[in-house]
């Protein structure tokens, strides 16, 4: 009408007048597009493998050039634990131990459920989720979800004591155990299972290692193919080789 102000013309392109005849179209709504941002970095399974290969290698030549009485095989499962927590980290990886299952963060500090190793890329941070906040909490903290969650079991088919009479339940019951528990929580996004196994040889973990799969697999077990890979060591107890093997494991 005469007397009326012009109306300002908007900035949102959603609202911009048609030609006059044209005919009307609805448009829905878009929110102001945002700057893109890098994806978390993942970490994979081949990278996990190789940093233990590597690492064990290295503790073995050093046993050997401290001309030790035992090897590496002599470590039982919770004394192996420091030793792969300092490979992680020459990996660069964030390290973190015996952290609670996200599942199990309702209940007290010193109750649930824990795994292994918890890992970050690039050594970042883990986030505390329910911890009290400060100002020096880190920007780029690691969600729980987007951290690598692994169990870790070694199983020797000879030990101090001579050939280990556990060594297949060991490996085929115990295992299974840890499986489920990475594969019902719904918290975690990312998880492994890493077996280290001392056999007497190559040929003997590698048949192990796959009759496991096969019995994971029947059962419906949520794994997938593993990352392998083997080194040798010196034959104190009758192992003779040391086979890595690190299996993805996905929600049932």
């Amino acid at each position: 009408m005469y007397g009326d102000k012009p109306k300002k013309a908007s900035n949102c392109p959603q609202t911009r007048r048609k030609p006059a005849g044209s005919k009307r179209r609805m448009i829905s709504w878009l929110p102001p597009r945002s700057a893109p941002t890098s994806p978390m970095q993942r970490i994979s399974i081949a990278d996990i493998a190789d940093a233990v290969q590597s690492g064990l290698m290295e503790t073995v030549s050093q046993l050997e050039r401290e001309q030790a009485v035992y090897g590496l095989d002599a470590l039982d499962e919770l004394a192996l634990h420091p030793v792969l927590a300092e490979v992680f980290r020459r990996s660069g990886h964030g390290v973190y131990r015996e952290v609670r299952y996200p599942s199990d963060r309702k209940a007290r500090e010193s109750e649930g459920e824990r795994c292994d190793f918890v890992l970050t890329p690039n050594g970042r941070e883990l986030a505390q989720p329910g911890a009290p906040g400060s100002l020096f909490d880190p920007a780029d903290a690691v969600e729980l979800c987007d951290a690598f969650w692994l169990e870790v079991k070694v199983v020797s088919q000879f030990t101090v004591g001579g050939a280990n009479p556990y060594y297949s339940s060991q490996l085929l019951a115990t295992v299974r155990q840890d499986v489920t528990k990475l594969s019902k929580d719904p918290g975690i996004l990312q998880a492994g299972l890493l077996i280290v196994l001392f056999a007497e040889d190559e040929r003997v973990a590698e048949h192990d290692l796959g009759a496991w799969l096969d019995q994971c697999l029947k059962r419906g077990l949520p794994i997938g193919a593993p990352a392998r890979r083997t080194l040798c060591i010196n034959d104190r107890l009758g192992n003779r080789c040391c086979a890595i093997a690190v299996y993805p494991v996905s929600h049932l």
